[in-house]
């Protein structure tokens, strides 16, 4: 039997508003079991950008989190510092989104297309490429591989402003709706849009599911 395919995936934290989505996390983890292969989840050991109120949706003043940490919990404690990702020990990055991506990857929410992707973020991206190994992004995460990759073609649904925003980045946006995927030949980027278009939880499942199954086409 063949060895199972190994797939890195980047959580941001612990909750849409300030870290990972967490069906979106949980799909792409699903996804990647029911096809086969099998999951590492990394995060950047930094401090959250700040926590949300998941209940009421405001700051909660005062508190700081983990963004290593907080993502220990979507894991259930197997999780490693992203500065450990080795993409020559992977068959594939993926990134699920959530607030984080915007706040705790990157500064895309606060600076749009002038944003900064945090380095082992960068570094993670731009080593599996250099590998020509694939990169999923789901929701907003594309965004940020819009910045570190530029000349790229990616979808995160049909959102006007994050698609201007991402094509000032250099980058060409496909708009789409659920199901469908964007695949960068050049690259080997596979994005999806996810919760940035009107979901339920399948359609989560259906988008990841593509991202995955996509991946799973190209590795093999």
């Amino acid at each position: 039997m063949a060895d199972k395919k190994r797939f890195a995936v980047v959580l941001s934290g612990c909750g849409v508003y300030d870290g990972a989505e967490i069906h979106e996390a949980t799909m792409t983890m699903l996804a990647i079991v029911k096809n086969g292969g099998e999951y590492q989840i990394f995060a950047p050991d930094v401090e959250q950008y700040h926590v949300i109120n998941h209940l009421t949706g405001e700051v909660m003043e005062g508190e700081k989190r983990n963004v290593l940490v907080e993502s220990a919990r979507i894991a259930r404690g197997n999780i490693k510092p992203l500065t450990e990702y080795n993409p020559e020990e992977f068959d594939a990055l993926v990134f699920p989104g959530g607030f984080g991506v915007a706040k705790n990857l990157s500064t895309f929410a606060f600076d749009g297309p002038n944003c900064k992707v945090i380095p082992e973020v960068e570094k993670a991206i731009k080593d599996t490429v250099t590998l020509k190994k694939p990169v999923g992004a789901l929701c907003i995460a594309p965004a940020i591989v819009a910045k570190v990759l530029q000349d790229i073609e990616v979808t995160i649904g049909n959102d006007k402003a994050t698609a201007e925003a991402i094509e000032a980045m250099g980058a060409k946006h496909i708009v789409t709706t659920h199901g469908n995927v964007v695949v960068d030949k050049k690259y080997n980027v596979v994005t999806t849009p996810c919760y940035m278009l009107d979901a339920t939880i399948m359609d989560i499942f259906e988008d990841a599911n593509a991202v995955i199954s996509t991946i799973f086409e190209m590795i093999n």
